[in-house]
C-alpha cells in the first residue's frame, strides 16, 4: 500500500486540479453521484460554490462565466436527469463559442452498460454538442484529463468540454503528481497575409468589417477599434455580439443579426471586401445565408478565425487567416493608414443609418418600450451588464440599447430561452461592483425564474425586468404570418410576478404605464437586494414596426391575392 503524503481520493485530486487551473467559482446542483468531489470542495475555501435550483440554470451560469471572463466556466451536475437538464447550457456554450467544462457524476464502473440507475453514455449523448466528451475511469489520470479539458475549452474556437466522473473512481485513493496550469495557445497571422489584407483594402471601394464569435478580450476590442479607426472602416457586429464595438463610435454601422436594418443588409450584400473577424458567419448573421452566398461569396471575403476547421467550412474565403482575434487585432492596428480611401463617406452614412434605425418609434398602448430603453440609456453606467434570453421582447434591447463597453452584453447567440436570469446572477457574482439588469419575456422568465432564489441566497442584487404579454410572443408572431387567425399553443396564464418575487425575498414592482418605470427602477436599484420589475405589455405590441393585428391582416391579404 502506498504511504506517500500525496495519497488522495479521486475527488480530492480533481478539486486540487481545479485550484491549479485557477478556478475561483463552481456552479452546481448537488448529487449523490459526485459526493466525493463535493466533500473535497468543503476543504477548498478559495473556490466559491454556487448552489443553483436547476441544472439548466447552473449550466447557463457557467456559460455566462466563460463568456464574461474568457476562462472556462465550471459546472457540476449529477448523472441522468441532471446531465440532460444541463445539456441546454452545453449547447449554448458550443454555439456561442464560450469556454466551459461540465463535470457529471456517473454510475460506478462495475455497473456500466446495465442501464443502472440514471445511467447514460455521455459520449454518445453529448457527442456533437461539445468539443470533447470523455469519462475518467482511473483516478490517477484525473490531472491529465482535467488539463486536456482546460486546453480544449480555450484553444482554437472556445467551447464546452464534458467529463464524466464514475462515483467509485472519485473515492479511489491514488498517489499521483499534479499537472501545471493550462496555457492558452493562439495562432497569429503571417506578415504575408497582413500585406495581402492591406493590398485588398488599397483596391477596395466598399469594404465592411464584421466582428463576432468568442475568444475576445478588452485588449483585442481596443486594438480592433484602432484598426477600424486607422482604415476608417464601417463596422458591424454579428448577432448578439454588439459589445465588441462602441455603438456610439462614428464607425459603428449596427448589428448584423435578426431583424437587421435593411440598409445595413444592403451594405453587407454590396460590399466588395468583407473582413470578418472571429464570427462564423452563421445563419443569424447572414440572414439565412442570403447576405453572403455559398460557397464562394460575391464579396471578396477575408475570414479571420481561431479555428482552422472553421475556415472554408461554409464559405470559401479569398483570404483565410487562422488567427486568434487578439493576435490579429494587435498586428492589424500596426498596418498604418492608407494614402487614400474611397469609402469615407460610406462610413459616415453607415453610422447615420444606424442612429436612425436605433431611434425607437411610438407604438400603441400605455407602455412605450422605446422610451424606457431611452431612459435606461441615460440612467445606466457605461459598464452596466444587460442580459436577456430569447423572444420578441429582446428586440427592444438589441435594436435600441447602445452598448458602450466590452462585456456589457450577455445574450445567447443560439437563441435559447431562459438565459437572462441565470446569466445575470453569474454576472453579478463575478462583477459585484457593476450594475446588472436582466431582461426577460414572461415565457422566458418562467423557464429559469427559480434562480431568483439563487440570487437571494447569494445576495446578488440584480434588477430583473419581466416583459409580460401573456404569450409566447415570437411564436405567435410567426403563427400569424403563416396561419393568420389560427392561434394555437401560444397563450400563457402567468403568476403575479411581483408577488412571486416578494415570496422569494426579492423586491417587486409593477409597471403598467411608461411614466411609472423610472421611479420603479430607482426603487429597485436602491433596494439592496434582488429586485423584479414586471412590465405589462399588450400582446399586440409584438415588434417596433407592426402590431399582431397588422401582421395578421397583411398575411390574410397576401393569401387572398394568391
Amino acid at each position: 500500500m502506498a504511504t506517500s503524503s500525496n495519497l488522495r481520493t479521486g475527488g480530492q485530486v480533481l478539486i486540487d486540479a481545479l485550484k491549479i487551473h485557477g478556478v475561483d467559482t463552481v456552479f452546481c446542483v448537488p448529487g449523490e453521484s459526485y459526493l466525493a468531489a463535493l466533500d473535497a470542495l468543503h476543504d477548498a475555501p478559495e473556490i466559491k460554490l454556487i448552489v443553483c435550483r436547476q441544472e439548466g440554470g447552473a449550466a447557463y451560469m457557467a456559460e455566462a462565466y466563460g463568456k464574461m471572463t474568457g476562462r472556462p466556466g465550471i459546472c457540476f451536475v449529477t448523472r441522468g436527469p441532471g446531465a440532460t437538464n444541463a445539456s441546454i447550457g452545453v449547447h449554448c456554450a458550443f454555439q456561442d463559442s464560450s469556454p466551459m467544462i461540465l463535470f457529471i457524476g456517473q454510475v460506478a464502473r462495475d455497473q456500466v452498460e446495465r442501464e443502472a440507475f440514471q445511467e447514460i453514455d455521455f459520449r454518445r449523448m453529448f457527442g456533437q454538442m461539445a468539443k470533447w466528451v470523455a469519462e475518467i475511469d482511473d483516478a490517477a489520470r484525473v490531472p491529465e484529463y482535467v488539463s486536456q479539458a482546460f486546453h480544449r475549452a480555450v484553444n482554437g474556437r472556445p467551447g464546452p468540454v464534458v467529463l464524466a466522473l464514475p462515483e467509485d473512481m472519485l473515492t479511489d485513493r491514488v498517489d499521483v503528481a499534479d499537472a501545471g496550469c493550462y496555457q492558452p495557445v493562439r495562432p497569429s497571422p503571417s506578415a504575408a497575409q497582413l500585406e495581402e489584407l492591406r493590398d485588398r483594402l488599397r483596391q477596395a471601394r466598399r469594404p465592411f468589417m464584421i466582428l463576432g464569435g468568442g475568444g475576445w478580450s478588452a485588449g483585442a476590442v481596443a486594438d480592433v477599434r484602432a484598426f477600424a479607426e486607422t482604415m476608417n472602416l464601417p463596422v458591424g457586429c454579428s448577432f448578439r455580439c454588439q459589445d465588441l464595438f462602441d455603438n456610439v463610435h462614428a464607425n459603428y454601422a449596427g448589428d448584423v443579426g435578426i431583424g437587421i436594418n435593411p440598409k445595413l443588409a444592403e451594405r453587407v450584400k454590396t460590399a466588395d471586401l468583407l473582413i470578418v473577424v472571429g464570427a462564423r458567419l452563421g445563419e443569424m448573421t447572414t440572414s439565412g445565408y442570403t447576405l453572403v452566398s455559398i460557397p464562394v461569396p460575391r464579396q471578396a471575403l477575408v475570414h479571420i478565425h481561431p479555428s482552422a476547421e472553421e475556415l472554408g467550412r461554409v464559405y470559401q474565403a479569398a483570404l483565410p487567416i487562422n488567427s486568434g482575434t487578439a493576435e490579429f487585432a494587435a498586428m492589424a492596428k500596426a498596418l498604418g493608414p492608407l494614402p487614400a480611401r474611397a469609402w469615407d463617406n460610406e462610413t459616415k452614412t453607415a453610422h447615420a443609418d444606424y442612429l436612425e434605425w436605433s431611434t425607437p418609434p411610438q407604438v400603441e398602448g400605455p407602455v412605450q418600450m422605446g422610451e424606457i430603453m431611452n431612459w435606461l440609456e441615460q440612467r445606466l453606467p457605461a459598464d452596466a451588464i444587460l442580459t436577456n434570453g430569447a423572444g420578441n421582447y429582446a428586440t427592444w434591447i438589441h435594436r435600441f440599447h447602445r452598448y458602450r463597453q466590452f462585456r456589457t452584453q450577455l445574450a445567447p447567440t443560439n437563441g435559447t430561452m431562459g438565459y437572462g436570469v441565470p446569466a445575470a446572477v453569474a454576472a453579478k457574482l463575478i462583477a459585484p461592483e457593476r450594475m446588472v439588469v436582466s431582461f426577460n419575456g414572461d415565457g422566458c422568465y418562467m423557464m429559469n425564474g427559480q434562480e431568483l432564489a439563487t440570487a437571494v441566497q447569494y445576495n446578488a442584487p440584480v434588477v430583473f425586468v419581466v416583459v409580460n404579454n401573456g404569450s409566447y410572443g415570437t411564436i405567435r408572431m410567426h403563427q400569424e404570418r403563416s396561419y393568420p387567425g389560427r392561434v394555437s399553443g401560444t397563450d400563457l396564464v402567468n403568476p403575479d410576478f411581483v408577488a412571486l418575487a416578494k415570496a422569494y425575498g426579492a423586491h417587486g414592482e409593477l409597471v403598467e404605464q411608461t411614466s411609472g418605470f423610472a421611479t420603479a427602477f430607482e426603487r429597485a436599484a436602491k433596494a439592496g437586494r434582488p429586485a423584479l420589475i414586471e412590465i405589462r405589455l399588450s400582446a399586440e405590441v409584438i415588434t417596433p414596426r407592426q402590431t399582431l393585428s397588422q401582421i395578421r391582416d397583411a398575411a390574410l391579404a397576401s393569401k387572398a391575392r394568391s
